[in-house]
């Protein structure tokens, strides 16, 4: 975890912090019906001694009436209680959510690395349940140790040996406790781990079934979940029997010390020290601290989960960014000259580049990893290790990248629709660089081709679309995807193979309608379609991470052997 990131222990504290008003408001309330429980059997012992030993009737009525209202006061600070407390757990883990949805989403990246998206929503939920639950059990612990010490208290009250037995004894008990939950901390830390990466596998299988069922490799997609699943569940068991083994280590504790009071207080009676109303009420007061001593027991526990979810969740907070924050915003009607001075980074190998405002520039990679190495460092998701990207002259390094992204807009291949209408996703990166709205989408709609997507679907453009576009084709899921970046109408727009998945007729289409809708607008085209490079103003051709060539598409194709095999195979 980086140096000064945020700890599991600071995560804990921040859930606290936040809602400290309701824990503070629970934990009274918890106090006053834990209080009143305590001073039922005191009560009860006071009513033997004043009111049955000497047959006093309105003693007994006024007892009895202490007893109701006792009985009223600790039945409803229970129900307000714990209404506060869960929903204190509740509203902890959702700001926890926020705060990780907001690191996730932070434009600089590296939330996501090494890190599945069901990873990721299981720590979000999972793990912020688990860290919110504390903020809820707050609460109780206050409330026990509360009963403890009245408890303690009233025992002094009716006999200093009684009292001084439960008050010395009760460190060592917690402590103790504390020292039992160490393994549950561990391994619940284990199983969740193991839980967020069945999650994260399930959820990467699932999106590509349709690939899986192609190839025919189902079976081996359910042998690596089985495996995952297997040790998910193993995780899981040997969190449980802690989990067990601790419950019935505190009980056994708690029994031993439940017992020995009332010992002391059969002795002290026998002795004459105390009344039998006295006893009485010590006897009580012995079963009932069980339920205080029970309450800690499960606060131990949930303390050692979500200790554990917390670390989690600060490994995610902690993430290293992947790019630093510039503080330049680039203009929002950028010019959109585009220049790569020297740049390296992965298989790039000092490019050089210059794309001047307006042009729209065909690339040519036969190594994909190349490809996707100039997308990456286009959309600023990486910086380059050597060289620099200008746009208008200004570093990208130098730019917010939240802001260079409204600007520079870069659509990856393997982009995903939302489970949404069409015309929503469509509509879905249409903002103020737009400006015209329903003009932009209706252009962009056309020039895409997925005008044509929308009247084949039952209620057109308001159809509403599986996760992920799975109802429709590769094909049509393409070009709303091109749509939807053609109608965000950034000054800067780079498409990395937007056509792999359309017939060659509309592909030709869709090239012709590229360069009108984008005329005056800076576009590269990562791709080796012959239909786009056709109508690009130059081609720049990328081997062995460097520009070997560059020209207009018809001149390369007579004069290049390599390029001709590039883009006609």
């Amino acid at each position: 975890m980086p140096t000064g990131g945020p700890t599991g222990g600071l995560v804990l504290r921040r859930a606290i912090r936040g809602q400290r008003r309701r824990v503070i408001a629970a934990s009274l309330l918890g106090m006053t019906h834990q209080g009143c429980e305590a001073l039922v059997p005191v009560v009860i012992g006071a009513t033997i001694d004043t009111a049955v030993a000497t047959g006093s009737s309105s003693a007994l009525l006024r007892l009895l009436i202490v007893l109701a209202v006792l009985f009223l006061v600790l039945s409803t600070c229970y129900r307000t209680s714990a209404r506060i407390g869960e929903g204190t757990g509740e509203l902890a883990a959702h700001t926890l959510r926020l705060d990780l949805a907001a690191r996730v989403l932070d434009p600089r990246g590296g939330a996501d690395a090494n890190r599945l998206p069901g990873a990721l929503t299981s720590i979000a939920t999972n793990d912020a349940r688990r860290v919110g639950s504390v903020a809820t059990v707050i609460s109780y612990g206050v409330s026990a140790v509360a009963a403890l010490v009245i408890s303690a208290v009233a025992l002094l009250d009716i006999s200093v040996p009684l009292g001084l037995l439960v008050l010395l004894g009760i460190l060592p008990l917690l402590w103790l406790g504390h020292r039992i939950s160490r393994p549950l901390e561990r391994r619940s830390e284990t199983e969740q781990e193991h839980a967020a990466h069945a999650s994260g596998v399930a959820a990467d299988l699932v999106s590509g079934l349709r690939v899986l069922k192609g190839m025919g490799a189902e079976s081996a997609a359910v042998a690596r979940y089985r495996t995952t699943s297997q040790d998910s569940l193993s995780a899981a068991l040997r969190a449980a029997r802690s989990r067990a083994g601790h419950e019935g280590a505190i009980l056994a504790l708690t029994g031993v010390f439940i017992a020995v009071i009332g010992v002391v207080g059969a002795y002290l009676a026998m002795d004459g020290s105390i009344s039998v109303g006295d006893l009485v009420a010590a006897v009580g007061l012995a079963q009932f601290l069980l339920g205080p001593f029970q309450l800690l027991t499960y606060v131990n526990a949930e303390l050692a989960q979500g200790r554990a979810s917390a670390k989690r969740i600060a490994e995610v907070l902690a993430s290293p960014v992947t790019v630093e924050a510039g503080h330049d915003v680039p203009a929002d009607r950028a010019a959109g000259h585009v220049a790569l001075r020297g740049v390296s980074l992965g298989a790039l190998r000092g490019v050089d580049l210059d794309l001047p405002a307006g042009s729209l520039t065909g690339v040519v990679a036969r190594d994909p990893a190349a490809a996707n190495d100039l997308l990456l460092c286009l959309a600023r998701e990486a910086d380059p290790a050597e060289g620099a990207i200008e746009l208008d002259g200004t570093p990208l390094t130098s730019l917010d990248p939240d802001a260079l992204r409204r600007v520079v807009l870069v659509a990856h291949h393997d982009a995903d629709l939302f489970e949404s209408t069409l015309l929503d996703n469509v509509r879905a990166g249409v903002g103020a660089a737009a400006g015209d709205g329903p003009a932009s989408v209706e252009r962009a709609l056309q020039a895409s081709a997925a005008d044509d997507v929308a009247r084949l679907l039952p209620d057109g453009g308001d159809t509403l679309l599986a996760e992920r576009g799975r109802s429709l084709s590769g094909g049509q899921r393409q070009r709303v995807a091109l749509a939807r970046a053609l109608a965000a109408d950034r000054p800067v727009l780079v498409l990395h193979d937007p056509t792999t998945a359309v017939d060659t007729v509309t592909e030709s289409r869709i090239a012709a309608r590229l360069r009108e809708v984008r005329r005056d607008r800076t576009t590269i085209l990562v791709t080796t379609s012959p239909a786009l490079l056709a109508v690009t103003d130059r081609v720049v051709v990328l081997e062995d991470g460097a520009v070997r060539a560059a020209g207009h598409h018809t001149k390369l194709l007579a004069a290049d052997a390599t390029y001709r095999a590039a883009v006609l195979a």
